[in-house]
């Protein structure tokens, strides 16, 4: 196998102006030895640096390697690429109901609110929920790279996940947010430049038909029974993009509530910018004769391996620096979404599972130093899935669906529904959580034990079941939580039968709330 060494030498390059910033950028954490400072950047971030930090977020290799894969794949094409769009619209939500309230009150993790309503143990759970979607979604974007790097340089996939993994972990062990964010601006523009100067050589190579004459094939076919189907993606895309951490890290670290409510509208925007390239360039692959392109079909036909068909596209339409740019530009999108996943990971483990639950009193130098280590065994844990599994997608999807059923519903109360409590949480999280795993989930073998209306042996679950089980345990954790207050409130029951001690300390919860809210007044307008 000849290795292209001049992509080789520009990706070394690359490797090292990221982490020649991120290590600038580590000196801007000013206050450096307070584990807060570090996880949210002084809370200093502005409008150039969170705009951009906040659009790389969601811009990772599976963003634009997945939306190019499914425009590319017969039958599915735009019509079922709907991430782009769903996962941009949630920044509008996150926008309209949830980063001004959690920014005014200064959280520090997504999981706060949770472990300050239902109590450190149980809020912690839903931490476990949170923590596999980053690791997951982590350990995907790392694999999208090494097959990218495979393809185009020829190079062997698991050395530049590696390199690529520790890299991300280096600079995000030094500087925290400062250096993940700084550097997140640098992968954007590379991103952007790369993909967007592959379209004109990659649409006039000589294998391309117009796009015009073959919109049929990357356009999509409908079908009337999977109505359910699509309609249930878009729920899952759109709500289930609310609850991530990824999110929250940057939101909870701008200058001021309303900065991170204005900072999320303008992020839906950058994002459907720059998705724009992926829609393109999939169109592309399904219009191309691979027959007339130098690729040897009998070893990789990019109809069984779609998954492949951005980086065939890079490597076999456009001219070899033009291949090595879009390299560049996967690559940053890759760095830019580790570097996100594992920092929101190891700062949701130390400040809600290890802070909170195990060690209340401990120093701050003490917590840096455990954040760091929690950062090298996150990247760690996430190297080792990209490199051993090959069914990580697939878990990512169904943990995704978790997310959307279990997270979504208990933020909406944490943050919305005051008399929300723990006796509520249970029953919620139950319900959700078997209603979604009955609908079974074939990409994992996993049968349904629950046949929803129009279930057909072939196509499998037709009705939107994601979201009847989202709206399940939202409605039951609302529905219990009223019921159980009601219950202590007018003296049905003694307080002594309150063994989860909810309760006792309402008056306590309710100042809380009260300063909260205050906070929340104040804030607003700045």
């Amino acid at each position: 196998m000849a290795v292209h060494w001049g992509g080789v030498v520009g990706m070394v390059v690359f490797y090292l102006v990221i982490l020649v910033i991120g290590l600038w950028a580590s000196r801007k954490t000013k206050g450096g030895d307070k584990a807060e400072n570090v996880m949210v950047a002084n809370r200093d971030i502005g409008w150039f640096v969170g705009f951009f930090t906040l659009v790389a977020t969601w811009i990772g290799g599976g963003f634009i390697n997945g939306t190019a894969e499914v425009v590319f794949t017969p039958g599915r094409g735009v019509l079922w690429a709907q991430a782009p769009l769903g996962y941009s619209l949630s920044f509008v939500v996150n926008g309209l109901f949830f980063a001004k309230k959690m920014r005014a009150a200064e959280y520090v993790t997504m999981i706060d609110p949770f472990q300050i309503k239902y109590g450190p143990r149980f809020g912690g759970i839903l931490f476990l929920v949170a923590l596999l979607g980053e690791v997951l979604w982590c350990a995907t974007v790392l694999a999208a790279l090494g097959s990218t790097i495979a393809v185009i340089l020829e190079l062997d996939q698991n050395l530049a996940v590696i390199i690529s993994a520790c890299i991300a972990a280096v600079y995000t062990f030094i500087g925290g947010l400062y250096s993940v964010a700084y550097t997140d601006i640098v992968q954007l523009v590379l991103m952007f430049i790369g993909l967007w100067l592959s379209i004109p050589f990659a649409m006039t190579n000589e294998a391309v038909a117009p796009l015009s004459e073959t919109k049929f094939e990357w356009l999509g076919e409908w079908d009337t029974d999977m109505l359910g189907v699509w309609l249930d993606k878009w729920m899952l895309l759109i709500f289930g993009g609310v609850p991530w951490q990824a999110y929250y890290q940057r939101a909870l670290a701008a200058k001021t509530p309303r900065l991170a409510a204005n900072l999320s509208f303008a992020a839906f925007f950058g994002c459907i910018v720059m998705s724009v390239p992926a829609y393109i360039l999939g169109a592309v692959g399904a219009s191309t004769d691979w027959e007339m392109t130098g690729l040897n079909l009998n070893k990789t036909d990019p109809y069984e391996t779609p998954s492949m068909v951005l980086p065939l596209i890079i490597q076999y339409l456009t001219p070899p620096v033009v291949a090595f740019m879009g390299l560049g530009a996967v690559s940053a999108a890759v760095m830019s979404s580790t570097d996100s996943s594992v920092l929101s990971s190891s700062s949701m483990f130390v400040r809600n599972i290890y802070s909170n639950i195990f060690r209340p009193k401990a120093s701050d130098k003490e917590l840096i130093w455990v954040l760091r280590v929690t950062i090298l065994v996150v990247t760690g844990l996430a190297t080792l899935l990209a490199l051993t599994l090959s069914s990580i997608y697939t878990l990512f999807v169904l943990c995704s669906d978790l997310v959307f059923v279990l997270l979504f519903p208990q933020l909406i109360c944490v943050i919305h529904v005051p008399k929300a409590n723990t006796y509520g949480l249970i029953p919620g999280l139950i319900i959700g959580l078997i209603l979604r795993l009955g609908g079974g989930e074939k990409a994992i073998s996993l049968p349904p034990f629950i046949y929803y209306p129009f279930y057909d042996e072939e196509k499998g679950q037709l009705f939107p079941f994601r979201t009847l089980a989202m709206m399940c345990s939202l409605i039951t954790t609302i529905a219990v939580s009223y019921g159980v207050w009601l219950v202590f409130k007018r003296g049905y029951l003694s307080k002594k039968w309150d063994v989860l001690n909810r309760f006792h300390d309402e008056n306590h919860n309710t100042e809380e709330a009260k300063k909260l809210n205050t906070k929340y007044e104040l804030q607003e307008n700045l």
